[in-house]
């Protein structure tokens, strides 16, 4: 199955357009979004973005909670609400039109446009691509619990990340249901779904339902 990021995202509706370009697969990418978020920052127009902090950009348009808690690196884009006590460690690129929602983590993250993580949900080390969707209490988990490298299962392939911390990769229009578990090095494809209180492993093929491992159904 496919996991590069010309497969799962359009790149058009993110600002990491030109610097995701550069990479084959989507975790390859994770570990230069600190420095990606604060080049990009100096280059926003200043009647657009407000600059509260070092390395923080906020658009004038986003609504911010005054419960939420922001750390740079950090942009976040027009129209998008970052709710009560929300986390945001650092390094989060966020799109516009997106929802941060109360009492949601996140660290390490490049999330295009129109995203939604709005309800108890922890992101971290992970890509969402456009109009992704995290039902309430879903989880990217991203460290193994032998602290060993992440590896992507992809069928019979073992793809060496390199990386001892990869969270998730959500295809455009992934859509997680409340209370799953996205295990290190999860791939999902474009417009696939998962069942509510799923433990996910490995790539899950694009226009798909994700039922349980051994019951994914294609939705066409």
């Amino acid at each position: 199955m496919d996991v590069k990021i010309k497969d799962l995202y359009d790149l058009t509706h993110t600002k990491a357009a030109k610097y995701l370009e550069q990479f084959t697969y989507p975790w390859e990418a994770l570990a230069g979004i600190s420095d990606l978020i604060s080049e990009i920052g100096k280059t926003l127009p200043a009647d657009e973005y407000d600059h509260p902090a070092e390395d923080v950009w906020i658009a004038k348009n986003a609504t911010v909670f005054n419960t939420a808690y922001i750390a740079g690196p950090c942009i976040i884009g027009h129209n998008t609400q970052v709710r009560q006590c929300a986390f945001i460690r650092g390094s989060a690129l966020i799109g516009d039109n997106c929802v941060v929602g109360n009492s949601t983590e996140i660290k390490n993250v490049i999330i295009f446009d129109n995203v939604q993580v709005p309800h108890y949900n922890y992101v971290g080390d992970a890509i969402l691509g456009f109009h992704a969707h995290m039902g309430a209490g879903s989880i990217t988990s991203n460290v193994k619990a032998d602290n060993k490298n992440v590896v992507i299962k992809n069928e019979g392939e073992l793809i060496e990340t390199g990386r001892r911390k990869v969270g998730a990769m959500l295809g455009d229009y992934a859509d997680i249901g409340c209370g799953s578990v996205l295990n290190p090095g999860v791939v999902i494809g474009r417009r696939t779904n998962i069942y509510p209180l799923s433990c996910v492993r490995g790539v899950v093929p694009p226009d798909s339902i994700y039922k349980d491992k051994d019951n994914i159904v294609k939705k066409y």
